[in-house]
């Protein structure tokens, strides 16, 4: 399979409202086994521990409370995203997000300007950006990661275009690939997901002439 058409072109809206419902509730599960220290851990996203990274999860945004929050972050979107996320987990245990997670899992909440497939992105980025620094694994089912990553490679929201641009990526443990730049890239789908979306970790599972290419954009 390649990335040729876009994936809610060929996805069924219902199949990924399913997915998103089932990685939300494998993911409570998961936070379900972490101790007390592992909550305070920083994860993936630059400032934030694994509970705060849980607390972004679990808030929904509004089109009132986007406006809101922009102002007060001065127009930065990812200052509005840290402090919302921050506020939520401060307000709540761990324990209390992961009853929310399972509550909402089935939502289909869409924040202001997002897509179906948005959310499948946020909660399997996500569950990489906690299990990730905890030395835990989480694996990202094949089909849901692929039509993910072919979203965001897509989306203007999260700098894979420009991150990516120019690179063929290639998936060593499925049938996908994107791209026909000059320089490749090569590794499993949850390490080219985690280059696509910004995280430098996912570096070091990649091999192909453009890693170099792709680290200095990082």
């Amino acid at each position: 399979m390649t990335a040729q058409a876009d994936a809610e072109d060929t996805v069924d809206r219902d199949q990924i409202l399913a997915w998103v419902r089932a990685e939300r509730l494998t993911l409570a599960d998961f936070l379900d086994d972490l101790d007390e220290h592992e909550w305070q851990v920083d994860s993936l996203c630059d400032g934030w521990t694994v509970h705060q990274v849980l607390g972004h999860i679990t808030s929904q945004d509004t089109v009132r409370s986007t406006v809101i929050g922009l102002i007060r972050a001065k127009g930065n979107w990812d200052r509005m995203n840290a402090q919302a996320a921050r506020d939520h987990a401060a307000r709540f245990a761990p324990a209390e997000l992961i009853a929310q997670l399972r509550a909402a899992a089935g939502s289909t909440h869409l924040a202001p300007l997002s897509s179906p497939l948005d959310p499948l992105v946020d909660i399997m980025i996500h569950g990489q950006d906690i299990a990730r620094p905890l030395g835990r694994t989480r694996p990202m089912p094949t089909e849901q990661a692929i039509a993910a990553l072919e979203h965001l490679i897509r989306s203007p929201f999260y700098g894979a275009r420009k991150r990516l641009k120019g690179l063929r990526l290639t998936a060593t443990d499925a049938a996908w690939m994107h791209g026909d730049g000059p320089d490749e890239i090569r590794g499993p789908l949850s390490e080219l997901f985690l280059v696509a979306t910004g995280r430098s970790v996912g570096l070091a599972g990649l091999t192909g002439p453009g890693v170099a290419r792709v680290a200095a954009a990082m």
